[in-house]
């Protein structure tokens, strides 16, 4: 492996990188992306579950308000006592800040997809010269072409094994991310919708201040 590197030249070096990064980004995706760390099932609206119960779980349990839909619901049942238009909009910015953490290094993965390929593809070009300007001086043995010849297809070859899973990746997360954000915005409206318009009160009203408490 560590010939390959060195017959590919000085672009090997960002190549590398780049799939240094590609995979670092990937494993930490798939670990901060996990369903239970962000639309925990007990806290799931359409599943059965009553808004009493939701804050009930919320309260009792310090895993479920570390999730990315907990912090959501707990900032509108901390505004409770505001106005309800105050206690969306409060919603609505916690879910932009959590949204932008579930989006984190996607793009960059994008990116290195992208530029995978190309440096591959510059190592082909240079590689290629390289090869021609041995002809150009007057080089009678063509096996002196060799080096060239192999930094170019050695280059490619990396550029394209990096940008193809970096490819597949990005696109995996970015649906799942996708995915992620719908079913937080219609859990959100249905939390803010029977937080308002709750049937029982009262008993509504001393779900959230347990809730604030341990806040």
């Amino acid at each position: 492996m560590w010939e390959l590197v060195k017959a590919g030249g000085w672009l090997m070096l960002p190549l590398v990188l780049c799939s240094v990064f590609t995979v670092a980004i990937t494993i930490e995706r798939f670990m901060r992306l996990k369903r239970a760390g962000i639309l925990p099932n007990a806290l799931l609206l359409n599943r059965g579950q009553s808004l009493a119960t939701v804050l009930q779980q919320l309260n009792q349990s310090a895993n479920l308000k570390n999730s990315t839909l907990g912090r959501i619901f707990e900032a509108g049942a901390r505004n409770k006592q505001q106005s309800e238009h105050y206690a969306r909009a409060q919603m609505e910015a916690t879910a932009s800040q959590e949204i932008g953490y579930l989006e984190k290094n996607i793009n960059f993965l994008g990116t290195l997809s992208a530029v995978a390929p190309l440096l591959g593809l510059l190592g082909t070009v240079l590689g290629i010269i390289e090869s021609f300007l041995v002809i150009d001086v007057g080089a009678s043995n063509p096996t002196l072409m060799i080096p060239g010849i192999s930094k170019a297809l050695i280059t490619t070859a990396a550029g394209m094994l990096i940008a193809i899973p970096a490819l597949f990746a990005y696109r995996y997360f970015q649906r799942l991310v996708q995915e992620y954000t719908a079913e937080l915005e219609q859990q959100a409206t249905l939390f803010h919708a029977g937080l308002f318009h709750q049937s029982q009160p009262h008993q509504l009203d001393a779900d959230v201040q347990d809730v604030k408490k341990v806040s």
